[in-house]
Formats: C-alpha cells, structure tokens, sequence
C-alpha cells in the first residue's frame, strides 16, 4: 500500500505547504519523480497550460526531479506506464465530485489501491481517496452537511479546510456540524496547512488535526 497524506488544504501557489510537501517528496527518495493527476476544475482548458507550469514550478522548487502530467486523453496503458515510472502521485484540489468520477470512470481507483509509493492528496485530492469523505454545510455552496463517497484506499472519514476563516471552504457553523455528523461516523478535520499522514498502519500528523467522535470534539 502507499503512503498518504492527506493535506487540508492549501494555495499551491503561494507554496504554503511546501514544507509538508518536502516532507513527502523525502518519503519518496532521492531526486523522485512526481506525477500530477490534473483532472479537476482548476485545470480547465483556458488555464490549463499556466496552471500546470505552477504545478510543476512549484515541484522542481521542492526537490523533484521530474514532473510529469497524466492527461485525459491518455490510454489506460499510458497511465499504467506512468504510475509505474512515478516514486509520488499528486492529486490536486479543485472539485471532488469530478475528480473522483474522472478517477473511477477510467478505473485509476484500482491503479491507485495497488501502488506502493507516496501519494498527496490535496483538499479534493484528500477526500478523494477516503471511502467516505464529510462535506459540511456551506461548503461550496452546500444547503446540508452530508457524507459522499471516495475512492476506498482508507476506510476512515475526513473532511477539510476545517478551520478555514473563508465560509466557502470551511462551511457553516463547522464544530456544530462535525459533532453532529459524528454521533454518526467519526471524522478527522484537517485544517488547511495541516496534513494527516497514514502508512497503511499508523496514523500521524502534521501540523493539528481534530477527531470528532460520537459528538465530541478532541486534538487528535
């Protein structure tokens, strides 16, 4: 199984979790590979071209040796090929919903459950790989607060931006929701800037992360 991190969210533009980010480039060896799975919103064809070269400005500035892009236009073997020659997989932020269905339609879900490197996920990349993921009311516009599905590589619940002063992201009322959401399922939040970190064992942090568990709220 791969190792994961489960970032809370961050502006991969202003490299606030660089220091995250170097911690799992240095998981992944020396001089790694990294490859970007680019298929959310924030890729769209108007911006696509200059948001891949932050992308890949951003990991050549945090020790990677070479960045390369999995497109959507690529075959199933071509994907194989390059998750194969990859030593971390990054799935950026953006929209859950697309980027999960984009991952499940072409069986990368799969891929991604055999792979045995380090993959990051940020904000949507992180509930991406959860079975479950938490999304709390007002957060993107949500009207509730509700459980979606991910893609299954862990069997616990996050949910991210917790935290956030920015009501789109962080949502409504978030500690009221989380607790009450969790008489149900416990939920890890992660703040922005935080990562919660898992090795197919262990749990750890970096930076805070909360549990909230049969309607209490604890550090984790």
């Amino acid at each position: 199984m791969a190792k994961l991190y489960f970032l809370g969210g961050v502006d991969i533009k202003m490299g606030e979790d660089k220091w995250i980010d170097e911690r799992a480039l240095a998981d992944a060896g020396k001089d790694p590979i990294v490859l970007v799975f680019p298929w959310t919103a924030w890729f769209t064809t108007g911006r696509k071209n200059k948001n891949r070269k932050i992308i890949r400005d951003y990991f050549k500035g945090t020790g990677a040796k070479k960045i390369i892009f999995a497109d959507l236009t690529d075959s199933l073997k071509g994907i194989k090929k390059k998750i194969k020659s990859a030593d971390l997989i990054y799935l950026p932020g953006g929209e859950p919903k697309l980027l999960i269905r984009r991952l499940r339609r072409r069986g990368i879900d799969l891929l991604l459950k055999k792979y045995t490197g380090i993959i990051v996920g940020n904000s949507a990349g992180a509930v991406a790989l959860c079975k479950e993921y938490a999304v709390i009311k007002g957060q993107d516009g949500r009207l509730k607060t509700t459980l979606e599905p991910g893609l299954g590589l862990v069997d616990f619940t996050i949910s991210v931006h917790y935290g956030s002063p920015i009501k789109w992201p962080g949502g409504n009322s978030p500690d009221k929701e989380h607790k009450r959401l969790s008489k149900k399922i416990r939920i890890y939040a992660i703040p922005e800037r935080c990562a919660l970190v898992y090795d197919g064992k262990d749990l750890k942090t970096i930076g805070k992360v909360y549990v909230f568990d049969k309607g209490k709220k604890i550090k984790f």
